[in-house]
């Protein structure tokens, strides 16, 4: 199924991403153990002082890194910025795991903060692969992606990254959060977190007798095209996911206006 134009997937520059980290293998290193580590994995780390970071995010120094084109600021997280993942609040989601109680003590919440990547795919790839490599210097146990608010289990994390990188297809279930809001007279699932790769979001009113999980099933796959094919240009009609249904596609103010939305209609012939 292919409702784009472009072959190249595209990444927005905005809003900014990040990725903070539960980084239970952090908990006993000493900052020049964890820079001798960064520097063995060829991320070739600068350190910077308080000054030269200048994000609140960040709770005192942190570290540069470099990977092919891109760079990555990485340091202890803030109390802000944990507040920006709190797992309690209604807009964070979490897939299948939950976060210990004290996930926010101990010093062990590492930010990980993309710099210039631009609105190509390459760099966004390259981020992602030092996010694979981070994750395992820290012993990461759970890690927050924030274009998507959502928490997932580092090591699964990791696989779907690692296989995004070998196969080229992306992880939408890991990228991308499937939020659900009952409307009275029906409930809306909408997606956050793809407008970073397409400039779009999907919302998708739930046909009646449909589950959550159907509903998303067909969400993630007409997601995962847009990741690869770019965004919807123009209305379409298309086939559905079982034999006679059909989806209906109607981008909403204009294909490349800055989070656009898609409403999706799900429906089947008679018969």
């Amino acid at each position: 199924m292919q409702v784009g134009h472009s072959s190249t997937p595209t990444f927005s520059a905005s809003p900014e991403p990040f990725a903070l980290i539960i980084g239970q293998g952090s908990r006993a290193n000493a900052p020049a153990a964890i820079e001798e580590g960064l520097r063995r994995m060829g991320l070739r780390p600068e350190a910077l002082d308080e000054d030269a970071v200048a994000d609140a995010r960040f709770a005192g120094p942190a570290f540069r890194l470099h990977l092919a084109s891109i760079s990555m600021l990485v340091g202890q997280a803030s109390p802000d910025a944990l507040d920006l993942a709190d797992p309690g609040h209604p807009s964070t989601g979490l897939l299948a795991t939950s976060l210990p109680s004290d996930w926010r003590d101990g010093g062990t919440c590492w930010l990980f903060v993309p710099q210039d990547q631009g609105v190509a795919a390459e760099p966004m790839h390259e981020a992602f692969k030092m996010m694979v490599l981070l994750i395992d210097l820290f012993g990461a146990s759970h890690i927050f992606w924030s274009p998507a608010r959502l928490w997932s289990g580092a090591p699964e994390f990791r696989a779907s990254i690692a296989e995004m990188l070998m196969s080229g297809m992306p992880p939408v279930l890991h990228l991308v959060a499937f939020r659900q809001r009952d409307m009275g007279d029906g409930t809306i699932v909408r997606t956050r977190g793809l407008s970073l790769f397409g400039g779009q979001e999907l919302e998708a009113g739930m046909p009646f007798g449909w589950t959550v999980a159907e509903t998303v099933k067909r969400l993630a796959r007409l997601a995962l095209d847009i990741m690869l094919n770019g965004p919807v240009g123009e209305p379409r009609r298309l086939r559905g996911l079982d034999a006679g249904e059909w989806v209906s596609l109607s981008p909403q103010d204009g294909a490349r206006a800055p989070h656009s939305t898609v409403l999706v209609e799900f429906g089947s012939e008679p018969g």
